[in-house]
């Protein structure tokens, strides 16, 4: 995303803000005419368009299967199906139209389009005839996480492209090829969680345009916020109108997250933490200085991202949940995980650790296993979420290790030491909990952006003096 398309969302933001009625409508287009326009472009050309359109027929699917009787019908989400339509279809008529500077002209042949979009529908129509079975969001679910592996190991994605390529006639790359399904990893996670409430009857009923505008909402369709359906559904139809001091909010928060994403983060991006400097560089202190570079770097660019978001949705009426809250000023890695990619955390204490801290406790394991287990198998998932590679595994594993120590260093101390500490005292304790705290998120990134944990464990070993 550059500064160009941010400018162009919010200028959609203010008309969508000013709409009455359509309004819905209106930002259902939007969303659907964006993430064509956003996915970037891809080794094989066609996929800028399937992918987008892919994740169009996933939403459709999911509401088809969590939506009610009463608000599926024809007379409901006739308008809503027209739009999506359209939207499609006239980004297919750009290979007659020629506006290249907005969207890529090499998209399908129109006809496959209208076979695809009748297929889609004769499948859904079927679906339909079938006893609405738990199976089937079973099958849906599993189907999603599947999806999931399967774009995030590069084993797989080589192995399928290649194949794609030589039924084309084409020569294989042996040097591998990159997918990019933009928004998918959050795309994900909202179908799954409106999956899981629908078998629990906690997800509201919802109407087309209003499902696939949760699940694809633009300002935060590429790198989230993660919100709740409930709660952005109670946004959604009621609007919060703009003061005059909304509009400063809006515009502030706004202009902050481009000066932290544009200027702040593009800039440390200029002393980059990789393969080939930390090879070149032999002095611990110059590689704790790019360590401490690509800290600051991840945070202003992800939080930068998060506070366009937040700003484009509040110029709509809407307020998205907050995503960060200065996590670098933590004392311990719990607060700092309920401070770093919040709704992420809060997605997979929902869905993963307290499911599964309450299957262990009905097993009567011993209370430290029990934390052991959940907070590893957490923090392995969140880690594979980024991509299924040893780096992240052992950036999961990392992190699992560092909240468990933690944990038991909590409980034994709080055991031993007089709670409230005085003033001064705890200043002290607060000060010496942040810096470690940074310096073991700091360190953790090396398993993050390295390219081999084996690499990141040699880093780690020089910069402590271990020979390895």
């Amino acid at each position: 995303m550059s500064v160009f398309d941010v400018g162009v969302l919010a200028f959609a933001a203010l008309g969508i803000g000013r709409l009455g009625r359509g309004r819905e409508l209106a930002l259902l287009g939007t969303s659907v005419f964006f993430i064509y326009l956003l996915q970037p472009t891809q080794q094989i050309v066609s996929f800028a368009y399937w992918m987008p359109t892919a994740t169009l027929a996933l939403t459709i699917l999911c509401w088809w299967l969590v939506s009610t009787p009463e608000v599926r019908g024809w007379q409901k989400n006739w308008a809503a199906v027209l739009v999506i339509v359209g939207v499609m279809l006239i980004v297919d008529l750009n290979q007659f139209i020629g506006l290249d500077q907005i969207y890529m002209t090499t998209t399908p042949r129109l006809w496959v389009v209208a076979l695809a979009i009748i297929l889609f529908s004769g499948f859904l129509f079927f679906l339909g005839r079938l006893p609405r079975k738990l199976i089937l969001f079973g099958m849906t679910l599993w189907g999603l996480i599947l999806l999931f592996v399967f774009l995030k190991t590069p084993f797989f994605i080589n192995s399928f492209l290649n194949f794609i390529v030589s039924q084309r006639g084409a020569q294989p790359n042996e040097s591998g090829y990159a997918i990019s399904w933009l928004g998918f990893s959050y795309v994900a996670f909202r179908l799954m969680h409106t999956l899981r409430d629908r078998q629990s009857e906690r997800l509201p009923a919802l109407t087309l345009a209003e499902y696939v505008n949760y699940v694809i909402f633009f300002p935060a369709f590429a790198a989230g916020p993660i919100d709740r359906v409930e709660r952005f559904m109670l946004e959604l139809r009621n609007p919060v109108a703009l003061a005059e001091q909304d509009w400063m909010q809006a515009g502030t928060r706004l202009f902050v997250g481009l000066f932290k994403k544009f200027i702040l983060a593009d800039a440390l991006a200029l002393i980059p933490l990789n393969d080939v400097l930390v090879g070149q560089v032999r002095s611990p202190a110059w590689i704790w200085f790019l360590i401490y570079a690509y800290s600051l770097r991840i945070y202003f660019d992800f939080s930068g991202y998060i506070d366009i978001a937040i700003g484009l949705a509040r110029i709509m009426g809407i307020r998205l949940p907050e995503n960060f809250a200065s996590p670098y000023f933590k004392p311990n890695l719990t607060q700092f995980w309920n401070s770093w990619h919040i709704t992420l955390t809060q997605w997979f204490r929902a869905y993963l650790f307290n499911p599964l801290t309450r299957a262990l406790r009905m097993r009567r394991l011993p209370v430290p296993l029990i934390i052991f287990t959940a907070q590893f198998s957490t923090m392995i998932v969140i880690g594979l979420w980024h991509g299924v590679t040893w780096g992240f595994f052992f950036w999961g594993l990392w992190h699992g290790a560092g909240l468990f120590i933690q944990n038991r260093w909590s409980e034994w101390i709080q055991s031993r030491m007089e709670f409230p500490l005085p003033p001064r005292r705890q200043l002290v304790l607060n000060a010496i909990g942040i810096f470690l705290t940074f310096n073991f998120v700091s360190l953790g990134w090396l398993f993050f952006t390295l390219s081999s944990p084996l690499l990141a464990w040699h880093v780690l070993a020089e910069l402590f003096g271990v020979g390895l």
